[in-house]
């Protein structure tokens, strides 16, 4: 079943916003939470991660019902791509270099800004290029 493009995008916000102070802060139980979140939309869909759930809950009563829908699977697999990068990150932050965490959850930022401001979503485009890759026509 299809899903409401407003979801992903909402919960992209939010993961711009957790990692930018995870980035500002150095709080490694904040990225135990992003990383969570993402382990979560990875393995049940964007929908049933934490962000999607508020999103069902908070957002869209208030915003009507969806005009557009999209696929499942590519929000799910940049979730999973997103879990690749926190799990580095708090690597990274946990028992070093700090160097890693910094540019692991650095880069899960700018992949999330980049969804949650201009709608491009960098794990939804590796999807389809990997789609592309190993189905034979």
């Amino acid at each position: 079943m299809d899903i409401d493009v407003r979801g992903p995008r909402f919960g992209a916000a939010v993961t711009t916003l957790v990692l930018a102070v995870v980035l500002i802060t150095g709080n490694v139980w904040l990225l135990a939470w992003q990383t969570l979140a993402f382990a979560l939309g990875a393995a049940g869909g964007v929908a049933r991660s934490p962000y999607g759930w508020l999103f069902r809950k908070a957002v869209r009563p208030r915003i009507g019902p969806p005009t557009e829908f999209e696929a499942p699977q590519p929000p799910r697999f940049a979730q999973a791509v997103g879990l690749a990068f926190a799990v580095v990150g708090l690597v990274g932050y946990a028992l070093g270099p700090t160097w890693l965490g910094l540019a692991a959850t650095g880069a899960a930022l700018a992949a999330a800004f980049l969804n949650s401001a201009f709608g491009y979503c960098l794990g939804c485009e590796m999807y389809l290029l990997v789609r592309r890759a190993t189905v034979r026509a």
